[in-house]
């Protein structure tokens, strides 16, 4: 395989996952991190970061709005919910797994 090969593939795959997440705008967010150990919002970062890194001008805002497809604050109000006891306590609970690794 070619490194142009790797990177399209990359960003293929890449594309699919956040057609995915966007597909499941019912799965919220601190249950991706608690689960998962990232979220959307971690995307949005390496998404920004990426673009930090090879010099693309880029604010977070429209890092946020390439992942959620739709601007943040939009996304929010139609889609988050306020988490409950049970995914607070979950999320907890995997952070303090994770720091103890």
């Amino acid at each position: 395989m070619t490194k142009q090969e790797r990177i399209e593939l990359e960003a293929a795959a890449f594309r699919d996952l956040l057609a995915h997440l966007n597909s499941r705008k019912d799965v919220q967010n601190i249950d991706l991190m608690t689960l998962a150990g990232f979220c959307r919002n971690c995307l949005s970062k390496w998404y920004k970061a990426a673009a930090d890194d090879m010099d693309i001008e880029l604010t977070m805002d429209q890092a946020r709005e390439a992942i959620y497809g739709m601007p943040y604050a939009e996304w929010k109000a139609r889609y988050q919910k306020e988490a409950s006891p049970a995914q607070q306590a979950a999320f907890a609970k995997a952070q303090r797994e994770t720091d103890k690794q």
